[in-house]
């Protein structure tokens, strides 16, 4: 069985992202770029699986400029078998990485494709139902454990009240959660041999999806700044500045 794992070129998530000067977007200038964590845990569930004899092939895929390439050799280095760039400037949207992804599921026909829940820069958690809606396979998100059953797959999901299982039938789509795993580290000799592993080159194009934007973003700015708390002597006080002055009573 191969194994489809989608992977990001994300902001590090030790760098705090700002707003450009204009508002009209994210600063990426001299900004550390890395795989987005979800994804990581993502490849690393692949590999897992591939090493308990249940997949025979990982194929890494990343959507956007050319830079992704180094977010697929790490996947590589990581363990991932072979990597798929589809190359575009284009800004891309949850829908149009789905169509993409789509694309890629037709031409390599994997039984299991995974990713993460969501991205750390837009935060969207769309792409992986969107695909799965696509595709029209049965699909288990926010995965905080995954385990293959009779022929499908068991996995434990991240809700609200607690951890809720659900069976799977493959083909499927699975989106990681945090406490799914621990990436293992990429060892150097890893790094040089993910150098030589095949890595493909696409464009939108070629698979015939337009990625065309169908968002318009209209500003982004910094959050307002949060005024300083105050202690309050007894409830009394506590309730008259809730009445009086933030007026929320």
């Amino acid at each position: 069985m191969k194994i489809l794992v989608a992977v990001k070129r994300a902001i590090d998530y030790n760098v705090k992202a700002r707003p450009k000067s204009d508002g009209s977007g994210v600063e990426l200038a001299n900004v550390k770029m890395s795989m987005n964590p979800f994804d990581e845990i993502a490849v690393e569930e692949a590999i897992r699986l591939q090493e308990a004899g249940t997949a025979q092939e990982i194929i890494a895929i990343s959507v956007g400029p050319k830079q992704c390439q180094e977010t697929l050799r790490t996947a590589m280095a990581m363990g991932a078998d072979r990597g798929i760039l589809v190359e575009t400037d284009e800004e891309m949207q949850p829908l149009a990485v789905a169509k993409i992804l789509q694309a890629i599921v037709d031409k390599e026909q994997p039984g299991l494709v995974i990713l993460g829940k969501q991205a750390i820069d837009d935060d969207s958690n769309q792409t992986g139902q969107m695909l799965a809606a696509l595709l029209n396979w049965s699909q288990g998100t926010f995965a905080c454990a995954v385990e293959f059953v009779d022929g499908g797959i068991k996995v434990n999901r991240e809700v609200d009240g607690g951890t809720q299982s659900v069976s799977l039938t493959l083909p499927a789509v699975v989106t990681t959660d945090l406490r799914l795993n621990e990436p293992r580290y990429v060892k150097l000799p890893n790094i040089m041999k993910a150098k030589k592993k095949q890595l493909d080159t696409f464009s939108p194009a070629d698979l015939n999806v337009d990625v065309t934007p169908r968002l318009k973003l209209v500003k982004v700015e910094e959050p307002p700044v949060r005024k300083g708390g105050v202690k309050v002597a007894d409830v009394a006080e506590l309730v008259a500045k809730l009445r009086n002055e933030a007026k929320v009573i």
